[in-house]
């Protein structure tokens, strides 16, 4: 749940940062998961703190976004895109950890 919390908050930054940027339309794809992402991580955050009925699979997918995510970051020099993408790499390993 925590890893979650970290990498919404790490992807909300991105893409605030994201949006700043001269070539926004090169970020484009960035912006969008950067946006997915966070409210991934958050609803599945919630989830998890209800100890929800379908968790593990919700971590599931949560881990697949992340990834996606963090792989789109990682394309990117920007200082901010490679903390999210660090963030996103660790939330995946939690959930994944999470839906074993």
């Amino acid at each position: 749940m925590e890893e979650c919390i970290r990498c919404m908050a790490a992807c909300n930054q991105c893409y605030t940062a994201c949006l700043q940027e001269e070539d926004t339309g090169m970020m484009k794809e960035c912006i969008r998961l950067d946006r997915e992402c966070a409210d991934l991580c958050s609803f599945t955050a919630n989830v998890l703190s209800l100890g929800g009925s379908y968790a593990k699979q919700l971590c599931e997918v949560c881990a697949q976004v992340c990834e996606a995510c963090g792989n789109e970051c990682k394309k990117h020099k920007a200082e901010h895109c490679q903390r999210c993408a660090e963030a996103c790499f660790r939330c995946a390993e939690a959930c994944k950890a999470m839906a074993a």
